[in-house]
This record gives C-alpha cells, structure tokens and sequence, in this order.
C-alpha cells in the first residue's frame, strides 16, 4: 500500500508539474500578445483592436489562478480534507467562467454602444495595416494556445485548465471578429464599419453561452451532483458482472475535481468466509478504478438473502 501511496504522488507530482509549465507558457503568451495588440491598436487606429488587447489582458487573471490553484487541488487527503482538495480547483473554474461571462458581457456592451453610435451618424476611423497583420496573428496563437492548453488538461484531468484553455479560445473568437471588422473597414468603405461592433456582438454572445456552460458543469459538483448517467452505468454493470455479487444498493456517485467517488453496498453469500467477502469487495473496487482512475470506491457488505 505504502508503495501504491508513493507511485500516486509521484503521478500527481508529474501532473503538477506539466499543468504548471503549460500555464507558464499561456502566462507569458498572453502578457506579450496583450501589449503588442494595444500598440498596435494604438498606432493602427483601431480602438476594436484596443479592446481585444484588453481582453488578452483578461487571460492573465485566470492563469495566475490557475497557477494557485494546480497544486494545491493535487494536494493529498489530510485531516480536514478526507477526499483531497479537488473542489478547489472546481471552485476556481467557476470563478473564471463567471470572468469569462464578464467579458462576454463587457464585448456585448460595447459593440451595442458603437453600433447604435455608428447609426446615429458617429464615425469609426479606417484602421491600417498593422492592426489587420496583428489579429491574424493573435487568432493563431491563441488557437494553439488553446488546443496546447487544452490537451494537457485532459491528460492530468483538470477542469480550471479546461475552462483556461476556453478562455484562449474566447480570446481567438475576439480577434476573429476584430479581424472581420478591421477588413470591413478597410476594404468596403466607410459604410460597411458597422461589421466591427455587429461582429463582436455574435462573437460576445458565443462567450457568454460557452461560460454558462462551464458554470453550471461546476455548480453542479459543487453541489454534490451524480456522475454523468453514462459513467454511473458503467460502474454498475462492473460491480454486477463481478463473480460473487449476488446484488447491490445504495449506489452513490459525487465527484471531488479531478477524482471520482462511489459508495455503495454489495450483498454477498452469507456462508463465505471473511477472506472471501474481502477479496470480492477488492475485485469490484480495483476493476471500477482500472476504467475510472482518480476514483474513491467506498463499499460495505452485506450478507444476500434470497426472499
């Protein structure tokens, strides 16, 4: 067992570690591109360009809590935590779909404001060349940073790095409709610039809906919700084609971030030995862990009668 205790340490050790130097990566991605993109706003004269740099900006926020949090959701069970520190990092991806919905939000108002400002005869200036080149370039960052960001969260199983990397992703669908309403304004005229403001419009409202998707995903284990249907059925089908389960009850399913935890009651042959029972109660519980691993199996026995 103690062997067992050190192998799990050092797997989560390792994931600690690539979660850690992919958020580094996003970290300083993101502070570069933020600052190239206001400068070329700046000089480019697209304040649509202004905008997406700020929210570049935005990602900062979430890697640093990212980077908090990584190591403290792998932290082994103590005292106070019985099940590990995992709803933690469930707490934190939380918190960034609520900043990723600010920012959807933020998007939404302001290409709003300067739709209905274009139409009541305001002006949007004719960006220039170094805004365009700047959010071609920022749409294919920020989709290999997402898809970089994103493969490394499904393999250490981390949602806060799952809702990061989305995140990225937010920021690739900013730059595309910078990037559509910097064409529009500069190759159909001044009476197609609306295209800027209508396009972030459409693109806010993707962040926005891709946010309240994550939320819930998150108020959901917070709130002790089951195991997707699909998993739970898998799980039961193992404990039932299990040699010696006569049948089983009180079947349980939550999840503690990354690790899932079952508890149930298994009913077996009361004229078995100890021994016996607990080397049943052992199959069930490492063939669930073979296909579900991170998982907390909790089993008590029962003596099957039939009726």
């Amino acid at each position: 067992m103690e062997q067992d205790s050190n192998l799990t340490e050092d797997a989560s050790a390792k994931e600690v570690k690539l979660g850690r130097k992919v958020t580094w990566v996003g970290f300083w991605t993101n502070a570069l591109l933020s600052l190239f993109k206001i400068i070329s706003g700046v000089v480019g004269r697209s304040s649509a360009m202004i905008a997406d740099g700020i929210h570049s900006a935005s990602d900062l926020i979430t890697d640093v809590a990212v980077l908090i949090v990584i190591g403290v959701s792998r932290k082994k069970a103590d005292s106070s935590h019985s099940y590990g520190h995992g709803k933690i990092e469930t707490f934190v991806t939380f918190l960034i779909s609520l900043l990723l919905a600010a920012v959807g939000i933020g998007i939404l108002v302001d290409g709003v404001k300067r739709a209905i400002d274009f139409f009541e005869g305001g002006e949007i200036p004719e960006p220039t060349w170094i805004a365009l080149i700047m959010a071609i370039i920022s749409i294919l960052v920020k989709e290999w940073l997402f898809r970089y960001t994103r493969g490394a969260a499904r393999k250490i199983s981390s949602s806060a790095m799952e809702a990061n990397a989305w995140h990225h992703r937010s920021d690739a669908f900013s730059s595309l409709a910078t990037l559509a309403g910097i064409s529009g304004a500069m190759f159909l005229g001044p009476k197609w610039r609306f295209l800027d403001p209508v396009a972030a419009v459409f693109v806010s409202i993707l962040i926005i809906v891709m946010a309240s998707k994550m939320a819930s995903s998150s108020v959901k284990e917070l709130l002790e919700a089951s195991l997707p249907e699909k998993e739970a059925e898998r799980i039961k089908e193992i404990i039932r084609s299990t040699p010696g389960v006569k049948d089983f009850h009180r079947f349980r399913s939550r999840s503690n971030g990354n690790t899932k935890i079952v508890d149930l009651h298994i009913k077996l042959d009361p004229d078995i030995s100890l021994k016996k029972a607990h080397d049943i109660a052992t199959k069930v519980e490492n063939d669930i862990k073979k296909e579900f691993d991170p998982i907390v199996v909790n089993i008590h026995m029962e003596p099957y009668f039939s009726i």
